[in-house]
């Protein structure tokens, strides 16, 4: 399996502006957890036929929503609540470059989702090496090492469903639009 890289770091001003706005950010955190949750849930649904992803995306889920309630505990701590939930111009851009048809829409899915993982874990690694000693740094830590194994995960199902050139084909073109468009997205307290 080969492995890839990002093509556009996320510039200072993010981590910056992140730092500045943290309980913004945090309110961003529970519901990007949340929704990731709920990904994982529609991907073995759509899939039930796919026994390995069926049972990767039941852990997957369940461990989206165990970050979720661990957020939603810093937030109640610091005396925020969550937020209702708004689109996410970041995932909604990257959709659009979805295929139509079950095989291809299928590779787009998992591929995506590699790439939404490792933009994760670039920021989340951000945030951690920014914080001060303590428990949010750990947190922070161990919520960046849950997305590279989710990276992994998404890109190792991709190679199991689909042949090696078609999959290093297809990330190409992906990761050269998810790079597009993180430069052209505003910078904000926000995991997107």
């Amino acid at each position: 399996m080969k492995s890839y890289t990002l093509r556009y770091a996320t510039p200072q001003a993010w981590i910056e502006t992140v730092l500045a706005n943290f309980d913004a950010f945090l309110v961003d955190h529970a519901a990007a957890e949340k929704k990731a949750s709920g990904m994982a849930t529609s991907m073995l649904s759509h899939y039930p036929d796919k026994t390995d992803l069926v049972e990767a995306m039941c852990d997957l889920a369940l461990e989206e929503m165990v970050h979720f309630r661990d957020v939603v505990k810093i937030l109640h701590q610091r005396g925020l609540i969550l937020a209702a939930d708004t689109k996410d111009a970041y995932i909604n851009a990257f959709r659009k470059h979805m295929r139509k048809g079950t095989d291809v829409y299928f590779l787009d899915r998992l591929l995506i989702g590699s790439i939404v993982e490792a933009r994760g874990c670039e920021r989340f690694g951000l945030v951690a090496d920014a914080l001060p000693a303590g428990d949010l740094k750990k947190f922070y830590l161990a919520i960046t090492e849950s997305e590279r194994r989710h990276d992994d995960l998404f890109l190792k199902l991709a190679y199991q469903y689909f042949d090696a050139a078609v999959v290093e084909a297809r990330m190409e073109v992906l990761l050269d639009a998810e790079a597009d468009i993180v430069k052209t997205l505003p910078i904000i307290a926000a995991l997107h």
